[in-house]
């Protein structure tokens, strides 16, 4: 089944060497390119409204990733690789479209991919954005601004951390309820902020319905482990991806990257998603006694991924690269979404900036 897009959005169904997968375009042919990278329960739909709120001389470009909406349900991500399936599916889409360079932008686990461009391919970029990013450090594992690994096995991240509720949830169709653990209720608790509902919050919700479900998409695989809370990612599907144990040298990689590249943080000031105290953090979960056997905060801290991205970031500049950092107040884990006017005003001047710098 065809999913519907906005009027001025272009979908079509794109082949390269590496994944078989629906893109979403807007705007001119030739104009500049702009890649969306879209974050974890989504796909390509979310980026719809900014992608129409371009300026003309833009090119909007928009794929379902690799395990989520139209992408090829037979090809895999190996997490073992880190973001690196991702990163080398939008390189393989950029040069099957002929595009050199472009600007990138990602949010969540889109934001993962661009700390991972940052890294591998930086000389393809004409400026990166930062929309609500996962820390550098992925999600869950590591206790300060360094990314020091909270357990030697990084027990808490990974496939393990993906509520059964809202799996089943989703595989039972369940798109009306707001429980804590249905998809509306997660959206409108975590992800949405101030209680505001986007105008297009079924099609939104519609996208986690078209996530790939399986021990080898989401929520992928895990291991048991001997520290709490008793789970230590495996190897394979999205959220194991997003484990501290397969980042490797990512840091020191950034650092020494020859080419750096203008970058744009921008997040919601209410972000409930990615926090020093994110709600889905073993660590902010402990203290409430719903993952039994919380051995204390000096043992399991709370991840500090605000402070990791600063960190990360104020590293990049002292590096020779820049950085702007942007809050918009009031907005949770989506202000592209929740708070369009002020997210496309910094956006677009930071696009305009980076163009007319090359």
């Amino acid at each position: 089944m065809s999913t519907p897009v906005l009027e001025g959005i272009t979908a079509r169904t794109v082949s390269t060497e590496r994944l078989t997968t629906r893109i979403l375009f807007s705007g001119p042919d030739d104009g500049i390119p702009v890649l969306f990278i879209h974050g974890n329960f989504s796909n390509a739909t979310w980026w719809e409204e900014t992608m129409l709120a371009l300026p003309p001389q833009y090119r909007g470009i928009a794929p379902d990733q690799r395990g989520y909406g139209g992408a090829d349900p037979n090809v895999k991500i190996d997490a073992t690789r880190g973001m690196r399936d991702f990163v080398d599916d939008s390189l393989a889409l950029m040069d099957h479209l002929g595009h050199e360079r472009f600007h990138l932008v990602g949010n969540s686990l889109g934001g993962l991919v661009v700390w991972w461009m940052l890294a591998d391919a930086p000389e393809r970029l004409l400026s990166a954005t930062l929309a609500g990013p996962g820390a550098p450090f992925g999600f869950g594992g590591t206790k300060d601004a360094s990314g020091t690994p909270t357990t030697p096995d990084y027990a808490g991240s990974g496939g393990g951390l993906i509520n059964p509720g809202l799996v089943q949830s989703i595989l039972d169709g369940d798109r009306d309820s707001i429980s804590d653990f249905s998809p509306r209720g997660i959206m409108r608790r975590l992800v949405w902020s101030g209680g505001q509902t986007p105008a297009r919050e079924d099609a939104l919700i519609d996208a986690m319905f078209r996530v790939h479900i399986g021990e080898r998409e989401l929520p992928g695989d895990s291991e048991s482990s001997s520290n709490w809370p008793y789970v230590r990612p495996g190897k394979w599907g999205a959220t194991n991806a997003m484990s501290p144990k397969y980042i490797g040298n990512l840091v020191e990689r950034i650092l020494a990257a020859k080419t750096k590249v203008h970058t744009l943080w921008v997040y919601g000031a209410e972000d409930l998603a990615v926090s020093n105290s994110a709600a889905s953090d073993p660590g902010t979960w402990g203290p409430t006694g719903r993952l039994p056997g919380f051995p204390g905060p000096e043992v399991y801290p709370r991840q500090p991924m605000m402070d990791q991205i600063r960190k990360m970031l104020d590293d990049y500049a002292a590096a020779g690269g820049s950085y702007e950092e942007i809050a918009i107040p009031d907005s949770g884990h989506v202000p592209f979404i929740t708070h369009p006017e002020e997210f496309n005003r910094v956006f677009h001047k930071h696009l305009d900036g980076a163009y007319k710098q090359c």
